[in-house]
């Protein structure tokens, strides 16, 4: 392994780590409503579990409202069911086929929660980051210790992975802020 794989290595595992940030910030819900909100809950399908979104169509009625409406007759209730049970805090209104999920408003104590949940989400993501420089520092050091590389190749290696692992903190930071303001805004 060459200190450009290491760096591409490090560099691509970030940028996952980035986009799994994404997908978290995503689930952590604000005022609006958003479809994607129920990506995560869980529906019992015929004995297995499956996301809602492949048993029913989820779309928005308006900005506090999603609809769900089941392909099966019989999944009304099921869905229902996981709706309530998951740990988003809706509570659906079956109207005919039709599941009406209201999104509540959110108040000033539950907004400050959520912004703690925000916050340590990004503090696990920074984690991650860091935990990645250091397998790529290892890698370096491993090299230098086998002879494959000079100290000064060693020590390039070390500063690009450090600028990267900063670039990559300030992403998460900025992310933060975005989804702490999005969740303050009345």
């Amino acid at each position: 392994m060459s200190i450009a794989d290491i760096k591409k290595t490090a560099e691509q595992k970030m940028a996952r780590s980035i986009e799994s940030f994404k997908g978290e910030l995503h689930k952590i819900r604000t005022g609006r409503a958003h479809p994607g909100i129920l990506d995560q809950v869980q529906v019992d399908y015929y004995g297995s579990m499956v996301p809602i979104s492949q048993v029913a169509n989820v779309s928005l009625l308006d900005a506090r409202t999603i609809s769900v409406q089941p392909w099966e007759k019989g999944m009304g209730a099921k869905i229902e069911k996981a709706i309530r049970e998951s740990d988003l805090g809706l509570n659906p209104a079956t109207q005919g086929d039709l599941l009406r999920v209201p999104m509540p408003a959110l108040n000033e104590e539950r907004r400050k929660e959520l912004t703690k949940v925000v916050r340590n989400a990004g503090e696990d993501a920074k984690v991650a980051v860091r935990n990645l420089r250091r397998d790529g520092n290892e890698h370096a050091k491993k090299l230098l210790k086998d002879k494959e590389i000079s100290e000064d190749d060693e020590r390039r290696s070390l500063d690009e992975l450090q600028k990267l692992t900063d670039r990559t903190i300030a992403e998460v930071d900025r992310l933060v802020t975005g989804k702490e303001a999005e969740i303050m805004a009345v």
